[in-house]
């Protein structure tokens, strides 16, 4: 291996090489503090000339808004939890062994078709109404369930009971046991608010308690969301996130007062798209009192058929569209016979308020309260008159054969009333043509039964271990076992069964 001799000029050259590289690295690293130092100071600066800038103040100011608004409403705002029991019938159709003995063998050694119990969890949201426990929220959050929970934002659990519901405005008043007040939300003025105005959700997304979004109202007046002629729809509609377990809660004002309840969303995802809808408060409130002293809904009834006035329409009767609502049809003995309207006629005034499309005339005149004699203009022939119309009571399903009801109420058994299955009864309720049991046609508001999510057409199969086939299965039941604390009830609601497990209140 050869060795490499260095001359003196070489080490000479290395030496000063290396000082300039030290010297150089120490002049860097001071200019870098120097540096830092002045761009830290002009950082420093630059936050503190954010910060005192006016426009930030203000966007601060509405930072505490929201921050006052959340902590003013939290309190307010519950998670709800239901369990429903579901019974769904099945037979083994596909099994050999069923093929070969047939339906009757396995019926005969296995008790009927066999059954698989499942029980369905779903989440929600309500917000505390009164101190007293009274809480609001959506029917379909509480529909059929068998267990509702009810968790305060301290994080403390109670049973809830239903103490009406009102399916047509998909709203449902519950109750919880308390020995303590609870706080009630500001309840606002929905007819004041405008597109623009802030809107904040408070809900339960997704089992994520009490989460607060913001957004804004972006429209008003919502109708035609559910594609169902009983249900009222006056929706606010808004882009504060809300998400499934958002229904039953609260839409909020920047002033921390509840204009709505939040009750869906448009969605091709089944998430947030910007777009959700929710009761106005001012219907919400109407409802709420009813419910917390009957237990049910009375709305007014005009019975008329009605139509919006399409563009072709207004022509024909010299309107401008959105002017008035066309009378199709008129129903004998109803309250707008009695007072002589007729097919033809265009409404344009009810109470006073303008009228522009059917929705709207439906909102009015449900929220009129029934006996109440009001002035409505219409146009005949070209020519306006004003009609007084002494306004009806609308059916409810849960007041069916009520007055009946109440002259017999000996014929009540833990708030239920029931017939044998009629071919009205089968076309009524879409039941199959050989039903077996016995069909509930009327049920009180706020008994066990009801609570327990029995309602008027759900067909009673069996109550413990009794067959009920017909009306005289079940007095001869009734009869024997009137007192028992509790009992077991197999129904069929909306083509499925149920298993309810009730106590009897007495």
């Amino acid at each position: 291996m050869k060795k490499i001799k260095f001359k003196p000029v070489y080490l000479v050259f290395i030496m000063i090489s290396l000082i300039s590289l030290i010297i150089g690295m120490a002049i860097s690293t001071i200019s870098f503090f120097e540096g830092f130092k002045k761009g830290n100071s002009y950082f420093a600066n630059a936050v503190s000339a954010i910060k005192d800038d006016p426009y930030v103040e203000k966007a601060m100011d509405v930072q505490k808004a929201f921050r006052l608004v959340a902590k003013t409403l939290m309190p307010s705002v519950v998670n709800i939890s239901t369990e429903t029991v579901v019974k769904q019938s099945f037979q083994m159709q596909n099994d050999p062994f069923f093929e070969f003995f047939g339906k009757d063998w396995f019926d005969h050694f296995f008790n009927g078709p066999q059954e698989k119990e499942s029980i369905r969890q779903a989440l929600g949201t309500g917000v505390i109404i009164d101190e007293d426990g009274f809480i609001l929220t959506n029917f379909h959050v509480v529909q059929n369930a068998t267990k509702i929970k009810v968790k305060l934002s301290n994080g403390k659990e109670y049973k809830a009971r239903v103490i009406g519901t009102d399916p047509r405005s998909d709203l449902a008043l519950l109750k919880i046991d308390v020995k303590e007040k609870l706080t009630p939300a500001p309840i606002g003025d929905s007819d004041e608010i405008e597109i623009g105005d802030w809107g904040i959700a408070i809900g339960n997304p997704f089992a994520l308690g009490h989460t607060f979004t913001v957004g804004i109202i972006s429209a008003k007046g919502r109708s035609g969301i559910i594609h169902d002629s009983s249900k009222y729809e006056n929706y606010i509609q808004t882009d504060a996130a809300i998400n499934p377990g958002n229904s039953g809660g609260p839409l909020v004002n920047i002033k921390g007062e509840v204009v709505g309840i939040n009750t869906a969303i448009a969605t091709p995802s089944g998430g947030n798209v910007g777009i959700g809808f929710a009761i106005p408060i001012n219907m919400a409130k109407s409802i709420f009192k009813q419910l917390k002293e009957t237990g049910r809904v009375s709305r007014g009834y005009l019975g008329v058929n009605i139509q919006d006035l399409t563009p072709k329409l207004a022509k024909y009767f010299d309107r401008d569209p959105n002017t008035g609502v066309l009378i199709s049809d008129v129903m004998k003995k109803s309250p707008a016979g009695n007072a002589g309207l007729k097919s033809g006629d265009i409404i344009l005034e009810f109470d006073g308020k303008k009228v522009k499309d059917t929705n709207e005339l439906r909102n009015v005149v449900a929220q009129t309260k029934p006996g109440n004699k009001v002035e409505v203009l219409i146009l005949r022939d070209k020519k306006e008159k004003t009609v007084k119309v002494k306004i009806g009571e609308l059916p409810d399903e849960n007041s069916e054969n009520s007055a009946a009801a109440a002259e017999n109420k000996n014929e009540l058994w833990m708030g239920i009333k029931v017939s044998d299955i009629t071919s009205s009864y089968i076309e009524k309720y879409k039941l199959d043509d050989d039903e077996n049991g016995v069909i509930i046609t009327f049920i009180t508001p706020g008994s066990e039964t009801y609570n327990a999510g029995l309602r008027t057409g759900d067909v009673i199969k069996k109550i413990n271990n009794t067959t009920i086939k017909n009306q005289n299965d079940f007095k001869i039941f009734v009869d024997k076992y009137r007192d028992d604390d509790t009992f077991l009830f197999i129904i069929k609601k909306e083509g499925r069964l149920f298993y309810l497990s009730i106590e009897n209140d007495k």
